[in-house]
């Protein structure tokens, strides 16, 4: 008796046109335009290129660990419990090495983008609240550290 041959399994082959008969249209973007960006990845390219701008210029920033946080902490260090004001309420801070570890400089940034309107604005002030900590940190005035500080 013979045996009946199993159909052969079908190869799996790339897929090059869709139910209708068409092929790829082309890429939804071009390379260069990232598709997915969030506004914190955003926010983080913000701080490291005014990190960047400012490291040029002072070499002793590559000691320094620069963050980005969603919020400031709730009570501030050496305060007593309670609500900090809108006009209160600290864009970046300053946290001294202690134990061994690197001096870090912390940018908030929900109290960033409440205050401004646009990329634009948000880049100005981004900028701004890491030429503070770093004069702070550097013990220079603002004006010092980065010479447009305060125009715009």
């Amino acid at each position: 008796m013979d045996t009946p041959v199993p159909p052969r399994a079908p190869e799996a082959r790339p897929r090059r046109r869709d139910r209708h008969g068409r092929g790829m249209r082309g890429p939804i973007a071009p390379p260069q335009v990232p598709l997915a960006v969030s506004r914190a990845d955003a926010f983080i390219d913000l701080v490291h290129d005014s990190v960047e701008r400012l490291e040029r210029r002072f070499p002793q920033l590559a000691d320094v660990e620069f963050l980005v946080r969603e919020v400031p902490p709730a009570t501030p260090e050496g305060e007593g419990l309670g609500l900090l004001d809108e006009e209160t309420v600290p864009l970046g801070a300053l946290l001294r090495a202690a134990d061994g570890a690197e001096d870090r400089v912390v940018v908030y940034r929900r109290p960033v983008e409440i205050r401004t309107r646009n990329l634009d604005e948000r880049a100005l002030l981004v900028h701004e609240v890491v030429v503070e900590q770093v004069a702070e940190f550097l013990g220079l005035a603002p004006e010092s550290v980065d010479p447009r500080y305060g125009e715009d």
